[in-house]
């Protein structure tokens, strides 16, 4: 048995649903022509559903398309060459940014690293709407450091271990310090072991 194809109606029908957070509409659309069309639904200036949910923050929406799209879907482009979680950060929905970089089959926090065209990263845009708990979260989660090649990285466990300051200047100039995490250290492969 082979499953309808959606018309236009019902693709723009389902876009809005997105945009809305209407998760039984969503639901009722895949149950209809099941989750292969969802990968290629865009609006006019091709932005996908997962644009829609994320840029508005409906996090079950979003949860619930996670499990149905192609993980492509994540580091989609639209016009602009924004991708969801540009929207999620624009919008300072950090459950919706932490789904999107947190999805097992996605692209994780290489996410963070994209550029839109106006040259900015899901970080910059955080900044740039001045979203400081969304910025902070983005560097405590991005590969700041990954060590040089042939050498292992080690978060120190020590409770008196060096705290990493981070300077992250905005597009007026404006500079917001952040202290996050443990200072990552670099050991060799032909460095012993250090006690515990």
């Amino acid at each position: 048995m082979s499953l309808a194809t959606p018309t236009a109606d019902e693709i723009e029908d389902l876009l809005l649903a997105c945009r809305y957070g209407d998760l039984e509409d969503v639901q009722q659309f895949v149950d209809k022509f099941g989750p292969e069309p969802l990968n290629d639904v865009r609006d006019e200036r091709g932005n996908t559903i997962l644009h829609m949910a994320a840029g508005n923050g409906h996090t079950d929406t979003l949860e619930f398309l996670l499990h149905h799209v192609s993980p492509a879907l994540l580091s989609a482009q639209n016009a602009a060459k924004s991708t969801p979680l540009h929207w999620a950060a624009l919008n300072a929905h950090l459950p919706v940014a932490q789904a999107l970089v947190k999805c097992p089959c996605g692209p994780g926090v290489d996410l963070i690293d994209v550029k839109n065209e106006a040259g900015r990263t899901p970080l910059g845009e955080a900044e740039n709407v001045g979203w400081e708990e969304g910025a902070k979260w983005f560097v405590e989660v991005m590969n700041l450091d990954e060590g040089a090649k042939g050498e292992e990285v080690h978060v120190a466990e020590d409770e008196d271990a060096e705290k990493i300051e981070v300077e992250i200047q905005d597009a007026e100039g404006q500079v917001a310090k952040m202290t996050i995490g443990q200072r990552l250290t670099a050991i060799s492969p032909s460095d012993p072991p250090s006690a515990p």
